[in-house]
């Protein structure tokens, strides 16, 4: 196995070289049946003969024994390797302190945070007053124990803190019951409210609050209602309804906690309404109404002054002043601080005479001070090459300082407080990984060339033992919706990287790292780009001699697994394994259904079917709909029955379309949770447990 592993793992080494040569001609191989449905889009026509695997139910028994059966395939496949899928779940429960407490969240003179035990699945939610009292809020294994999958959404203490409203999720479909219980005895109000997008926003007065509904089919958040504690659910008040099904809906509060922001968005246009929080049953008023390509944020300052992050003539975004709460016309505000065309504006903070920047610049995310009145610009200076910073944990309006969390790959996250007075950086809580030293391993940042020039930012990370020339190598990628994908700690990678292997993340087109035009680049009409520059840097960064050009792997979820699926349809034999989350493999036929969850809240990202240009440019990506007569690599998908995101029966129907076609002796496997939804089942060990799978599949696989 080359030099696969340390001298640690050598009996396990043996173990793989035996069990390596087990065949899956034995095995009972699924073969879901056929039959054929034609889809037909301006005069095209797509034969889908595994369309029967959508079932909206989730109830029929065809369909659930399928899904059952190929379970089993995968179950048995991992018989072998279960001694080393313990081992690995070992490793990282090794990695957890006897106990961990979360960062504290302060609201109004008490403490909130989360402490979790070593044997524990879930977080418990504590707080303590101004005396150190400690209180038990709630334990959610309480519940985990008499049920498959249980998350908390939100738990969100009153202002007074004398009541707190918690969301809870018990299918993993993100529909949240609202409750409310009081701290101090622990007894639940009748209050509960169903279907909700599970955020929990008080008012002033600590008598109502302002919550979301989603639209029961594609569950996109369309209402927002007050709810005043103690009343029936069915007298709540509906004050304000979105009718335009390409927008969803957030809520959240202003830091000075006069209003309750609804930030109604669509891929690249929004518009904010206002609710004040002394009147919440008043009609919301518009900020600045929504218009094409035009996306803005704000930052209430005092009576009528907002700071207004906009990106009308800016892609980057610039910073505005807003000095009426009349004044609505963005080329008549104060501008602070103009648009840059190698700075992209992320977040901002502002903190008595200073205005604190989340920015991206080269590729890399940093924390800017801007000084408003002399107009110096200081920036915080970083321990890494490659890393991940962004303001946190600033819910209270501070005159002094302001809280940024960081970490790198050798970094475990710590929440730091900058003092804006002594210009210092104060640390106030880091994460505790047993058995980790950071000197025992190396991250490297470079840039790597796309065939049509681009510059794409790439970082690498491994044991300082390793021989990176002859290493296997995992490659990770997502490239959409403008989302970050920064060289944040992953604590789960060391038993991987403890064995040999070399990890690397590309910041391919699709996404923000490098700015507005960087997401644009590799959206809609753009979107084969995304692909491409993850071929090109897989292949780039092989040439620089880091990894075994013969045991490469490749890992990505939901938009991800869409482009796990693309690369090995475009180049499969770059690959010797591939390992997809929830992966969005469908696109053609989930994009031209408005009845599926959140597709016509994503029109501007993939593209609408039903225009004929959009139709035939997503035709030419599709995992699903270009699946050919291939020898494709090593595949194993996971999935969940209730995931709101990405519908089951998307790879559901990959795998078995995947499996007829696949011309290799490689195997294609699947497993389904059948409780469960986006991230998977709920419980740290549990996770663990599917995590140590993944890593059982890929190192099987190497040579």
């Amino acid at each position: 196995m080359k030099s696969l592993l340390n001298k640690k793992y050598f009996s396990l080494t043996i173990f793989f070289i035996l069990t390596a040569c087990v065949s899956t001609e034995n095995m009972n191989i699924p073969k879901a049946k056929k039959i054929p449905v034609e889809l037909i889009q301006h005069e095209d026509v797509r034969i889908d003969n595994y369309y029967w695997l959508r079932d909206d139910t989730r109830s029929k028994e065809d369909v659930i024994s399928y899904l059952k059966e190929e379970n089993e395939y995968a179950d048995m496949w991992f018989e072998s390797k279960k001694p080393f899928k313990k081992e690995l779940v070992e490793e990282l429960v090794q990695q957890i302190p006897d106990q961990e407490i979360s960062f504290p969240v302060e609201n109004n003179g008490f403490s909130y945070y989360e402490k979790i035990n070593k044997s524990d699945q879930l977080e418990k939610y504590y707080r303590k007053d101004s005396n150190n009292n400690e209180e038990l809020l709630l334990d959610p294994n309480i519940k985990l124990k008499s049920q498959q999958f249980y998350s908390v959404g939100s738990l969100s203490p009153s202002h007074d803190n004398n009541l707190i409203g918690m969301s809870e999720d018990n299918n993993g479909r993100r529909e949240y019951t609202i409750k409310f219980f009081d701290p101090k005895t622990g007894k639940y109000l009748n209050d509960v409210i169903e279907d909700t997008g599970g955020r929990i926003i008080w008012t002033k007065d600590n008598k109502h609050i302002i919550y979301t509904k989603k639209d029961p089919v594609t569950l996109i958040s369309n209402l927002v209602y007050v709810h005043k504690i103690g009343t029936n659910v069915s007298d709540d008040v509906l004050i304000y309804k979105e009718t335009d099904t390409e927008y969803n809906m957030s809520i959240y509060p202003s830091r000075s906690k006069e209003f309750i922001y609804i930030n109604i968005e669509a891929t690249n246009s929004n518009e904010i309404r206002l609710i004040d929080s002394s009147s919440p049953m008043n009609e919301p008023k518009v900020y600045i109404k929504r218009s094409d390509d035009h996306l803005y944020y704000l930052e209430h300052v005092e009576s009528n002054v907002f700071i207004v992050l906009s990106n009308k003539n800016a892609p980057n975004f610039k910073i505005l002043k807003s000095i009426s709460n009349n004044n609505r016309d963005i080329d008549q505000m104060e501008e602070i601080i103009p648009h840059r065309e190698d700075v992209f504006i992320n977040d901002m903070l502002l903190v008595d005479k200073f205005l604190v920047l989340e920015i991206r610049e080269n590729g890399l995310p940093e924390i800017n001070i801007f000084d408003l009145e002399s107009k110096s610009t200081n920036s915080l200076l970083m321990n890494d090459d490659a890393y991940d910073v962004s303001l946190s944990y600033n819910n209270e309006v501070k005159k002094t300082s302001f809280n940024y969390s960081y970490s790198s790959l050798t970094t475990p996250l710590t929440i730091y407080s900058y003092n804006l007075k002594v210009n210092k950086s104060l640390k106030l809580w880091n994460k505790d990984i047993n058995n980790f030293n950071s000197n025992d391993y190396t991250d490297n940042r470079f840039f790597i060339k796309a065939r049509d020039g681009k510059k794409i930012p790439a970082v690498v990370i491994s044991k300082n033992t390793t021989n990176l020339e002859n290493a296997p190598i995992l490659f990770y990628g997502y490239g959409s919706y403008g989302i970050n994908i920064d060289a944040s700690f992953r604590s789960s990678l060391i038993p991987l990287l403890d064995r040999g292997f070399v990890f690397a993340i590309i910041n391919i087109r699709g996404g923000g790292e490098m700015g507005k035009e960087w997401y644009e680049d590799g959206r809609m009409f753009n979107k084969l780009n995304t692909f491409y520059d993850f071929n090109d840097g897989v292949r780039a960064i092989l040439n620089k001699g880091i990894g075994d050009k013969n045991n490469v792997f490749a890992r990505g979820g939901s938009a991800g697994g869409l482009l796990m699926g693309s690369i090995i349809n475009l180049e499969p034999s770059l690959y010797k394994g591939i390992l997809s989350g929830v992966p969005f493999v469908d696109v053609l036929t989930t994009m031209s259904d408005p009845s599926i969850p959140l597709t016509t809240f994503e029109y501007d990202e993939w593209g609408n079917p039903a225009n004929k240009e959009e139709y035939f440019y997503m035709k030419q990506y599709s995992p699903y709909d270009n699946i050919s007569n291939l020898d494709y690599p090593a595949v194993f998908v996971t999935s969940s029955l209730y995931d709101s995101q990405v519908q089951y029966f998307e790879p559901a129907k990959y795998i078995a379309k995947l499996r007829e076609f696949n011309t290799s002796d490689y195997p294609i496997l699947m497993k389904m949770n059948l409780i469960g939804g986006h991230g998977g089942l709920s419980g740290r060990i549990n996770q663990f447990e599917e995590i140590a799978e993944e890593y059982s599949f890929i190192l099987n696989l190497v040579d």
